[in-house]
């Protein structure tokens, strides 16, 4: 994750080099190498995101009596139907319940894995994961539109706001288009993708730091504080993990709900 310098003794001292933005989001892949089975760290992460999330459920679905990680996966569900689908949506939102619980866990174990020993890198720092959610939610709310009010009711609300002049809907109508059909999408993918590689960052950052001051000795002294700064900095990047989760199934709620509920 990053490369420390040390130079010879008579040589001028030592040399701290941080690591490149590649060096920080790419990986060198396991197998498959220049073909569309490449498969890397980041493969690796996503895989665990839906297969831990998956077990989970499993697991908690053969617990008889309610304990451990069955009272884990049962908040989890409750949390997401009360703070995501009932406040966005609605009663009528709870048949979207699977599709925001699958982003939520999705999300949320992708980052989480950033504070992980030896996987140290949230998947969702790169672009790849966010870009595919995104479209998801996506393709969710336009169908979901289309689904209550009819392909055409469905873009005359999303383009033709009421109470809008006629006149003025040669310069609303664009911006609508842009701002629904563009920016939405646009919006989620790029804000959990750069708050997931700005921690990345911080992280490393912070971890360079306390290797450069536990080798040079004079400054050695101020290693407790950087290395206390590293642990609140991993401590809120778990709180991000979650936050990011949260505000992405949300997000795509209100979406859903738009689409369900037109402004009259």
């Amino acid at each position: 994750m990053f490369t420390l310098f040390a130079a010879e003794a008579g040589e001028g001292g030592g040399g701290l080099v941080f690591p490149s933005i590649g060096n920080l989001v790419e990986w060198a892949p396991y197998f498959g190498e220049g073909t569309i089975f490449e498969f890397n760290k980041i493969g690796l992460i996503s895989m665990l995101a839906m297969l831990i999330p998956t077990v989970m459920f499993l697991l908690a679905k053969k617990d008889m009596v309610p304990a451990g990680l069955q009272n884990i996966v049962e908040s989890t569900v409750e949390f997401v139907e009360d703070q995501v689908v009932m406040s966005a949506i609605g009663a009528e939102g709870k048949k979207y319940l699977p599709l925001l619980l699958t982003i939520f866990m999705f999300v949320f174990w992708g980052n989480i894995f950033e504070v992980i020993p030896t996987f140290q890198m949230p998947a969702n720092a790169r672009m790849a994961n966010p870009v595919i959610l995104a479209l998801v939610a996506w393709a969710t709310f336009i169908g979901v539109g289309i689904k209550a009010q009819g392909f055409g009711g469905f873009m005359k609300s999303s383009l033709f706001p009421p109470g809008v002049p006629k006149a003025l809907y040669i310069l609303v109508t664009p911006i609508e288009f842009l701002s629904t059909f563009l920016l939405r999408p646009f919006g989620l993918a790029v804000r959990l993708f750069a708050n997931m590689l700005a921690g990345h960052i911080l992280l490393v950052t912070f971890g360079v730091l306390c290797i450069a001051l536990w080798q040079a000795s004079p400054l050695v002294i101020v290693l407790p504080f950087s290395f206390a700064t590293l642990v609140g900095l991993t401590g809120f990047e778990v709180m991000v993990s979650l936050i990011q989760a949260f505000v992405f199934s949300l997000l795509t709620a209100v979406y859903i709900s738009l689409s369900l509920h037109p402004h009259h």
